[in-house]
C-alpha cells in the first residue's frame, strides 16, 4: 500500500469502521526518523482496535494533549484509560477525559505494547525512515490494516480471517 493512496483508504474505511470500546490502552514509543528520535502515541481499545496514532517530535504535554483531541474525535468518550507512568498522563487525562478512570498498572498496558512491536517488526525491514511524513503514512497504513486484520471494520467482520485485508482492499478500490 503506498504512501499516494494510504490516506484515500483511511477516509474510504471510515464509514465501515466498528465504533471504538470504552476502555483505552494509550502509550508511546520512539522511531528513528532520518537518525532523530520520534515519538509515536498510539491508542488501542479492549477490543484490539487501533483507535487513533499520532507522529510527533516531541514527547511532551502538547503532544499528549494534541493526541487526545484526535482520538476523541473517533468515537465514545472512554469510561477507563489506562497508561505507563509518564508524568504527564494524569495531567492530560483529567483535562480531557475527566470522568474516566486511569488506570496504571503494571503490566496492564502490555496490549498497546505487543502491538507497538508488530509495528516494529513491519519497520525494521525498510532499513530506517527519511522523513516524517513516511513515518505518519506507514503507522496510519499500518493502523488500519490491523484493524482489517482483526475484523473491527464492517468489511471483514463476516470473512475468513485469512480473507479479510484482501476482501476490504477489494472493497475500499471501488470506493476510489
Amino acid at each position: 500500500m503506498g504512501g499516494l493512496f494510504t490516506s484515500e483508504f483511511i477516509d474510504a474505511a471510515r464509514a465501515a469502521r466498528h465504533a471504538t470500546g470504552d476502555r483505552w490502552l494509550v502509550d508511546e514509543t520512539y522511531v528513528k526518523v532520518a537518525g532523530r528520535w520520534t515519538y509515536l502515541y498510539r491508542a488501542v481499545d479492549q477490543h484490539g482496535q487501533v483507535i487513533d496514532v499520532l507522529v510527533s517530535e516531541r514527547r511532551d504535554g502538547a503532544a499528549a494533549r494534541a493526541f487526545f483531541t484526535r482520538a476523541l474525535k473517533t468515537g465514545l468518550e472512554p469510561v477507563e484509560v489506562t497508561t505507563d507512568r509518564a508524568p504527564v498522563y494524569p495531567r492530560v487525562i483529567d483535562e480531557f477525559v475527566p470522568g474516566a478512570r486511569h488506570v496504571l498498572k503494571q503490566y496492564a498496558n502490555n496490549r498497546v505494547e505487543a502491538d507497538h512491536g508488530r509495528l516494529r517488526a513491519r519497520l525494521r525491514p525498510m532499513r530506517g525512515l527519511k522523513t516524517i511524513r513516511s513515518l505518519r503514512t506507514i503507522a496510519a497504513g499500518h493502523a488500519l490494516v490491523q484493524n482489517l486484520r482483526r475484523g473491527h471494520d464492517e468489511l471483514t467482520v463476516n470473512r475468513a480471517v485469512h480473507d479479510r485485508v484482501r476482501a476490504a482492499f477489494n472493497e475500499l478500490a471501488l470506493c476510489l
